[in-house]
């Protein structure tokens, strides 16, 4: 599903149009965006948390070269669903 049809699906279920949906999922995504950058975490009830995680530097080692070489830290955003939409997603199974 890509956004056109994510917003679609929503105004369908809302009975607003796609225009005020549109910039409802929009001013969402903005405020996702914005705490995380802020490295705050966000969680959605039933749905799931956001959380920003630091990875560390790391040396890797190519194995055909043996050439080193030093992966520098770096923020990364990850997702851990919620009890109930795990279960969901593996009773559908």
């Amino acid at each position: 599903m890509n956004s056109k049809e994510f917003i679609s699906s929503l105004a369908n279920r809302t009975g607003k149009s796609n225009k005020e949906v549109s910039s409802l999922v929009s001013a969402t995504v903005s405020a996702i965006i914005s705490e995380l950058a802020e490295e705050n975490s966000v969680a959605i009830s039933g749905f799931g948390t956001f959380e920003v995680k630091k990875k560390l530097e790391r040396v890797l080692v190519n194995p055909i070269t043996k050439q080193r070489m030093l992966v520098p830290p770096k923020i990364v955003v990850s997702f851990k669903p919620n009890a109930s939409l795990k279960m969901k997603m593996n009773s559908e199974r």
